[in-house]
């Protein structure tokens, strides 16, 4: 199948936390160029090339995505490919990078460390990085507080004769969640559509939650999206960038707030 690299890649996390992994844009909208600091990891499995995982980049050299995203038991190299094309196509511009999984990385429901950044080989100019929270600045949030999630992942499932079956588009979206949990690691953000949030399922692994929406949205990311339900209709859980085991990985590869 299409995406069996992102299922083996995201069952890693999936079978140490007993939860299924997230990825993809669920009940949102085409982000055209609204977020172009945000991209893609593109690679080629099984003779077919698209995005696996996504992420943001936080300086001009320094791409952040998670430590579950890593294929190099698959391709033997630490060597990477990024896009900032808000659609992938053959001809997307790729650049070449280095991935620095965080060696600490242990699938821990506590706080696994599932964190890594790819160091590209020559700074972007032309884009504005991302900001990281200042630590702590999650230690609170507000229940009617909402983030918005961005990725190149799939979409929400639509019901087959089979079985739901979630569709690849191969673009950047975006979808605004609310806040439903806190925990020491983790932001857990509702995206049950029946109470009008969107967010994330298969491929938007490593993608950013962005502090605040709409008029209120900053460039701030709150945490990055690792995990969630199966159908990807209820709970997207990111791992917080404000805390210390995240800032001291972090504070190895940009300048910390």
């Amino acid at each position: 199948m299409r995406r069996n690299i992102v299922t083996i890649v995201l069952l890693v996390v999936t079978l140490a936390m007993q939860s299924t992994p997230a990825g993809a844009i669920t009940y949102g909208q085409p982000d055209g160029n609204k977020h172009p600091e945000v991209g893609a990891l593109v690679g080629t499995f099984n003779g077919q090339t698209y995005p696996y995982c996504s992420g943001t980049l936080i300086a001009p050299n320094v791409f952040l995505t998670a430590a579950h995203c890593d294929i190099s038991s698959e391709t033997g190299s630490s060597t990477v490919y990024v896009t900032f094309d808000s659609a992938y196509t053959a001809k997307s511009k790729l650049y070449k990078g280095t991935y620095y999984p965080n060696p600490l990385y242990n699938q821990a429901q506590s706080d696994p460390h599932d964190i890594a950044v790819v160091v590209l080989d020559k700074p972007i100019q032309n884009l504005t990085p991302a900001r990281l929270p200042t630590l702590g600045q999650f230690n609170q949030v507000d229940k009617n507080q909402e983030f918005t999630a961005v990725g190149y992942g799939g979409q929400e499932p639509v019901n087959q004769p089979g079985g739901p079956v979630i569709g690849y588009l191969d673009t950047r979206e975006y979808a605004v969640s609310t806040f439903n949990a806190l925990t020491p690691a983790w932001l857990r953000l509702s995206q049950n559509p029946a109470t009008g949030n969107g967010g994330t399922c298969y491929g938007d692994s490593g993608g950013p939650n962005f502090f605040g929406a709409g008029s209120n949205e900053t460039n701030i990311i709150g945490g990055i999206t690792i995990t969630g339900d199966s159908l990807c209709k209820s709970t997207n859980v990111d791992y917080r960038l404000d805390t210390v085991s995240a800032r001291e990985f972090l504070a190895q590869f940009v300048t910390l707030p």
